[in-house]
């Protein structure tokens, strides 16, 4: 018989799902869900509070709950990273965001590639890069599914399956984001930002006090019995490796599509500023998370956890804590995982649609018709990524260090698109390639040299072969080319009034990808 404890438990998830189903759909605004700009950017009008936790809440996902805590507690100050790169990852929005939306709003840009494959005048690149990014999203999403599962089966100790705990969370994240597109994905992310704030900092506090009798008792404890893991330079990551992540995240934080297309979404350069300004604070969220991994050093023997992401709920459920916060901490951990979930269903299905299928197949298409097929495609991603999530052997975690490593490849065709005239479209999609080969080639067939994150090398590699190539070939269009950076410049008109509305109206994508070859 289920007892009385396991139904308050697992309700209170179950709650969390209608109420942010809810969210969802009446969150639609006045966006056109007819158009691109509507469906993808949200208009062009989201505000500073909907794109602080946009931008925050979509990088706190089932790690934030599940890994920060397991990685504190396996391999201690090393997990520090994740603070280092968070603080430090936004900074490049603040120097080329504005210019994103600049010319998002001058010339329609939705894509990161949209804007890239314009630029170099290559269909292919946006081929290229649109592979690129849904082949990171999709184990981006299969970890998700893999955490979303793992919560409500746990919060309803296994009165849920698991493939029916994946399922739930995915069907409600599919809905408001064919119904609502960016602006669901937006509102739901303010909720689940909060929650995600709430919960962290109360049980990272509480577990503390609550097993050492404080945070400073708790460090105490760990210095005198294991001092080693409050260094970072373990044989598990050594300074090297730690710092070539901090290194690699920082610089491709932003060239992750999901948060890169943000920048299309702001209903001005000034929130895009103070979003990059402010972000550093939600990283203050990971603190206490962290705390509570650190909580469970001396307390839990690593022998008794079939995985380290395990020591937050064993030590919930091991304290007997009020059948109603342990119901909340699931709540908070599955808001963190739905809202990096639908941030990259919502852009996979865009780059998908966008990025893949229109410059090779559907290069007349309507801008209705291509809206429609985004939304067509809701399902079938979500489907791939279960089906990789509950049936395949692949092992999912190289795929995902590999994701991080692909993205941050696309940071040289920036700013070489954003400040250097001469970089060219062959110089573009070289770099790239080549870039992405290395970064596969050291994750998953050679261990990379110096044992540094893979993309660290294929970012060098990019870097080179980018710069050299187009040193060596023409730029097609020259004039273009200047014309995309002056552009990209504030006006007089739009340096007085940087508040300027949403109210202009966006083409339907470039004015030459459509052409290019």
């Amino acid at each position: 018989m289920v007892s009385t404890d396991t139904l308050f438990i697992a309700g209170i998830p179950l709650l969390y799902l209608a109420f942010a189903l809810w969210i969802g759909l009446r969150s639609r605004g006045e966006a056109d869900q007819d158009t691109t700009e509507g469906y993808v950017a949200g208009g062009r009008g989201i505000g500073l509070l909907v794109m602080y936790f946009v931008m925050s809440a979509s990088i706190n996902s089932a790690f934030a709950f599940l890994g920060g805590p397991g990685w504190s507690f396996s391999k201690g100050a090393a997990a520090l990273y994740i603070v280092a790169y968070g603080g430090f990852g936004m900074l490049l929005w603040y120097i080329f965001g504005p210019k994103v939306a600049r010319l998002g709003r001058k010339r329609g840009y939705v894509t990161q590639a949209g804007f890239l494959s314009d630029r170099y005048n290559s269909k292919y690149l946006s081929v290229l890069m649109a592979i690129a990014s849904v082949a990171a999203f999709i184990p981006y999403l299969v970890v998700q599914i893999k955490g979303v599962a793992f919560i409500l089966t746990e919060a309803s100790n296994g009165l849920i399956p698991f493939w029916l705990s994946g399922l739930l969370p995915f069907l409600v994240i599919a809905i408001y984001v064919l119904t609502s597109g960016m602006m669901g994905v937006g509102w739901s992310n303010v909720l689940q930002g909060i929650m995600m704030l709430v919960l962290a900092w109360f049980l990272g506090l509480y577990l503390p006090f609550e097993i050492h009798g404080g945070v400073q008792p708790m460090f105490e404890q760990i210095a005198n019995s294991n001092p080693s893991h409050l260094l970072v330079g373990l044989p598990q990551m050594s300074m090297l490796r730690y710092s070539s992540f901090i290194i690699v995240s920082a610089l491709g934080f932003v060239m992750w599509p999901h948060l890169f297309m943000r920048a299309y979404s702001a209903d001005s350069e000034k929130t895009l500023k103070k979003t990059v300004a402010l972000y550093p604070t939600f990283q203050f969220v990971l603190i206490p998370i962290l705390l509570i991994g650190y909580a469970g050093v001396t307390m839990v023997d690593p022998a008794v956890l079939s995985s380290p992401d395990r020591i937050l709920p064993y030590m919930i459920t091991e304290l007997g804590i009020n059948p109603i916060l342990i119901g909340l901490f699931f709540a908070g951990a599955l808001a963190a995982t739905m809202s990096t979930a639908d941030s990259i269903l919502h852009a996979s299905v865009s780059v998908t649609a966008r990025d893949f299928y229109k410059p090779l197949f559907g290069s007349d298409i309507s801008e209705k018709s291509e809206t429609r097929l985004m939304k067509l495609a809701v399902f079938p991603t979500v489907g791939v990524a279960y089906y990789f999530a509950l049936f395949s052997p692949i092992n999912i975690v190289p795929l995902q260090a590999a994701a991080y490593g692909a993205v941050v490849q696309f940071l040289p065709l920036m700013l070489g698109a954003l400040y250097w005239p001469s970089s060219t479209k062959a110089g573009a999609v070289s770099g790239l390639f080549a870039g992405t080969i290395v970064t596969a080639l050291f994750t998953f067939f050679v261990p990379s040299p110096l044992n540094l994150h893979a993309g660290f090398w294929g970012l060098i590699v990019t870097t080179v072969v980018f710069v050299a190539v187009s040193l060596v070939t023409e730029v097609e269009d020259r004039e273009f080319a200047q014309e995309v950076i002056r552009e990209s410049r504030p006006t007089p008109s739009t340096a007085q009034t940087s508040s300027e509305s949403s109210s202009v109206t966006a083409t339907d994508g470039g004015t030459q990808s459509d052409e290019a070859e």
